[in-house]
């Protein structure tokens, strides 16, 4: 039934309990997950996650924190993990002005070169935008790359036409719950479903009721019921879209 286009599950937080936790999201409701690398170290663990159970599959890419530490030889790593067919995407890639752990220059360098990456190996991108919402479409467009997710979207409605007018998705996740969320409640209520995909970013952005809490891929019908609400159609048709939707994006044909 859901689809979570997001997730973190090789994290820490996810250490004692993460093999039997994810043994109980197909019971759940849960279908399909994609585990986003975020540095070199989470391109492996990723993977292995991806090798070992069939519903998950991973990316391969380093976040804007990190990749003041990137290096060529990452690169091609990364090109040589790539070839793995439960490898989905490349990301998560992008920028991040909001807390500038990696000199933006750096940021914009290896932005560059990941999306290079990803449209060398005809791979779909992950891509994490943070205070930089303009530059991060400039950048991509700059680029060529044609096919991706802007994860946790929370850019105005007039610049997510126009990321959907490009062929993109919007990730939507748990923030969508949030109180100041109006922003994004306006990009759902605009966007037609068939640009919207749903995403938990877990163990982050936990949805209202559970905020604060842990979150995982069971909360996404919280993210679904929110939708539903936003548009006035089924949690059904919110569901089984956005699943089909991520599944055309990551060339998953399960």
């Amino acid at each position: 039934m859901y689809f979570d286009s997001h997730a973190h599950y090789d994290d820490e937080r996810f250490d004692e309990d993460r093999e039997s936790l994810i043994e109980s999201l197909r019971e759940k409701g849960v279908d399909f997950i994609v585990n986003a690398a975020a540095d070199m170290k989470s391109c492996h663990t990723s993977l292995a996650l991806a090798e070992k159970y069939p519903f998950i599959y991973s990316s391969v890419g380093v976040h804007p924190h990190d990749v003041k530490e990137l290096t060529e030889a990452n690169i091609e790593e990364m090109r040589r993990l790539a070839q793995n067919a439960k490898v989905v995407a490349i990301g998560e890639i992008g920028l991040d002005y909001y807390y500038d752990n990696s000199p933006r220059e750096d940021q914009r360098k290896w932005f560059k070169v990941q999306l290079e990456l990803a449209k060398e190996l005809d791979l779909p991108v992950i891509i994490h935008s943070r205070d930089a919402s303009q530059e991060t479409f400039d950048i991509i467009m700059e680029s060529g790359v044609k096919e991706g997710v802007i994860h946790c979207f929370s850019g105005s409605y007039e610049l997510a036409k126009e990321y959907v007018k490009r062929g993109f998705y919007l990730g939507i996740g748990g923030s969508l719950t949030f109180k100041n969320a109006k922003k994004t409640v306006e990009v759902v209520e605009g966007i037609d479903l068939d640009h919207i995909l749903i995403e938990t970013d877990c163990p982050y952005l936990t949805p209202v009721p559970h905020r604060g809490e842990r979150n995982d891929s069971s909360y996404l019908k919280f993210v679904v019921e929110k939708i539903a609400e936003i548009k006035g159609i089924s949690t059904d048709e919110v569901a089984q879209v956005s699943s089909e939707n991520a599944k055309k994006l990551f060339r998953i044909k399960a």
